[in-house]
């Protein structure tokens, strides 16, 4: 599914925010990244997202490299791979069924898919019932589940989380985590950036550790070394 060859990511005038990183993520799987502030994470979302592009290296996503595409193709990549932020995002002014929906206005869905679907993803986040909810209306739980919902409704093959718990008490984080679970159970590969080793813990998740822009650590069952070999 996404596979990463020798990537190396160089700002100018910097040291590299990624240098030579490589990892393979397959079809369905949840994976964890993990590392302090720094140490590369969201640069390698950005890359993974096709919003920057490598200094050097591959990624490979369904067997092309995203580093290779053009204007049109990027827009359809973006389609693919949903992204969740920190900070949710949403439109202040429309309620909870509208913010999802405006992600398919914008995809060119039509008004009968969107009355379809919307309903479908929000049973499935566990938001049915607020609908007619404004974000200011939410809590900081359900507003992030709003978040996951906008970026699921058009059914991306991958899901990335960027520290979507990090605004959140420990109940509303496990509550937004467990939606992500569940979602990677209906067949959505999902791809979780975190420095909560908490979180970690207790996913029991496949999990890589960036450390100064390099992988020091990549282990199954939510085992993990924060300390280079």
């Amino acid at each position: 599914m996404i596979e990463c060859k020798n990537v190396s990511k160089i700002y100018l005038g910097d040291s590299p925010a990624l240098e030579n990183v490589s990892f393979r993520i397959e079809d369905k799987e949840f994976v964890s990244i993990i590392g302090a502030s720094g140490a590369g994470k969201s640069t390698l979302i950005k890359i993974l997202h096709a919003e920057e592009r490598p200094t050097s290296g591959e990624i490979i996503f369904d067997e092309d490299d995203i580093v290779e595409y053009k204007k049109k193709q990027i827009f359809q990549h973006r389609r693919d791979v949903g992204v969740v932020f920190q900070d949710f995002k949403l439109l202040p002014k429309k309620n909870v069924f509208e913010n999802v929906a405006f992600a398919m206005e914008v995809a060119g869905k039509t008004d009968a898919e969107i009355a379809e679907d919307v309903p479908k993803v929000l049973e499935i986040i566990g938001l049915e019932g607020l609908e007619d909810k404004y974000p200011h209306e939410l809590s900081g739980g359900e507003q992030q589940r709003v978040a996951i919902a906008r970026a699921l409704i058009n059914k991306p093959k991958v899901l990335i989380a960027d520290e979507p718990t990090g605004n959140l008490d420990p109940e509303s984080g496990w509550e937004v985590l467990e939606s992500l679970l569940k979602i990677n159970k209906y067949g959505t590969t999902v791809v979780l950036a975190t420095h909560d080793r908490e979180a970690i813990d207790r996913l029991n998740k496949r999990v890589i550790v960036l450390k100064d822009g390099k992988i020091i650590s990549d282990k199954n069952n939510g085992k993990y070394d924060l300390d280079e070999k």
